[in-house]
Parts: structure tokens; sequence; C-alpha cells
């Protein structure tokens, strides 16, 4: 499993995104990179928190998918400049004022499993 470098995760993660929102948890991610897209998604997790597929969003043009139902046969696209927003509906009580850890793993066609690892301020 591939580790994304550091560069590119200040590449693509919004910093200072990470919010609450209607009793959940978000953030953001920008393509900046050029097309590509998700066909996996395996967890996020938040200070030690590993959220379940079954509370995990991906938002992306105002479209609204659930991650356990990300796969080959239906990948999530993402043109180059797109946003996507993550939205965790569980655990809001992992998340804390200050520095938090957070943790992606997903499938990549290209890349394979990549493993995202950043912090952000609440």
């Amino acid at each position: 499993m591939a580790v994304l470098p550091d560069f590119l995760i200040k590449r693509i993660y919004k910093k200072g995104s990470l919010r609450f929102d209607a009793g959940a948890i978000e953030f953001d991610l920008k393509n900046v990179l050029g097309p590509g897209a998700i066909c996996g998604f395996e967890y996020v997790q938040i200070n030690g928190h590993k959220f379940s597929k079954e509370a995990t969003y991906f938002i992306t043009q105002n479209i609204k998918q659930l991650a356990n139902c990300v796969s080959e046969l239906n990948p999530i696209h993402f043109r180059l400049g797109q946003e996507c927003t993550f939205r965790l509906e569980e655990g809001i009580n992992c998340i804390k004022e200050g520095l938090n850890q957070i943790e992606i793993e997903l499938t990549n066609p290209e890349a394979g499993k990549l493993k995202v690892l950043f912090e952000d301020n609440l």
C-alpha cells in the first residue's frame, strides 16, 4: 500500500476545512493533480476512531454517495479542480478542539491502495 507523500497531501487537502455540520463531521479535498477516480474505500479514521462505511459519505457536485457503494463498477470520478466533501455521520465525539489526526484509506485504479494521513485544527 502506498502512503501519499506530504507534499501531495498539502496540495489536495483543504487546510482548515475540518468542521461540524448538522451533527456530522466534514472536511474537504480538492483535486489539483489531474483527472482521477476512487474505485474503493476502506475507512476514515480521526484520532483513532474508525468510521463505518455505512456512516461515511462523499459529496461531489451536490451528489451525496455512501462510501460502501463505491467500487470498480461504481467509482467516483474527479475532474481537475473538483472538490469533494467527506461527511461522517457518527462518532462526532472523537473530534476535539485543536489538532486532529485524520487517516483515509482508499483505492485508485492507477495507484492501487492509498493511505492519506493529515492533521487539521478544529
